[in-house]
């Protein structure tokens, strides 16, 4: 009974932090929820008792968060407003289309999925820590490595774009300053 109420208590929470995410205009609110939702679902894990997936979960994804916090505040500028363009209304259908049929697969995969069999069983003894360390070491290592390294590319290419983006900061400059940079960058725009 325990394990049903809180299944629902945080689902309930994960679906308004990322509606919040989704439908907030402020960066801060957006990055803000989209932490919560993580954390939030990392209470999944804690309840099926993979605490270990839990406490990544926590760190690695709400850290992420924080980190693509941190990097939209170096590359947007979040003092001005944003006018949207109206999309295609094609895309809109297809990607409606795409995400209804990716729902329909998600709910007959348990139907389909009780033929499969685990190519790696359980190892007597192992917790659940040691076995998801011998998988991601053994089949997959390669993809495991591969990804380390893009992700520390991708950290150091970052850097790099927001060194070059900062030749003027707004918070040491007058408010006379930002005005004339803003007239600027529009004459710019316009011409």
């Amino acid at each position: 009974m325990f394990e049903a109420i809180a299944f629902y208590l945080f689902a309930f929470l994960t679906i308004i932090m990322f509606y919040i995410a989704v439908t907030t205009s402020q960066a801060l609110y957006a990055l803000t929820a989209l932490a919560a939702g993580m954390i939030f679902i990392s209470a999944f894990f804690f309840i099926l008792g993979a605490d270990f997936l839990g406490a990544v979960q926590i760190v690695v994804y709400s850290g992420a968060v924080m980190a693509l916090y941190a990097f939209g505040m170096m590359f947007f500028d979040t003092t001005r407003d944003l006018k949207e363009k109206k999309g295609n209304k094609y895309i809109v259908a297809g990607l409606s289309t795409l995400a209804a049929i990716l729902v329909v697969i998600i709910f007959s995969a348990p139907i389909v999925g009780d033929n499969i069999k685990a190519l790696y069983p359980v190892v007597e003894g192992a917790g659940n820590t040691q076995e998801i360390g011998l998988v991601l070491f053994t089949k997959y290592l390669v993809p495991f490595e591969v990804a380390a390294v893009m992700l520390l590319v991708a950290m150091i290419a970052g850097i790099v774009l927001a060194g070059k983006k900062m030749d003027a900061s707004l918070t040491l400059m007058s408010e006379e300053e930002i005005q004339e940079l803003e007239k600027e960058k529009n004459k710019e725009v316009l011409s």
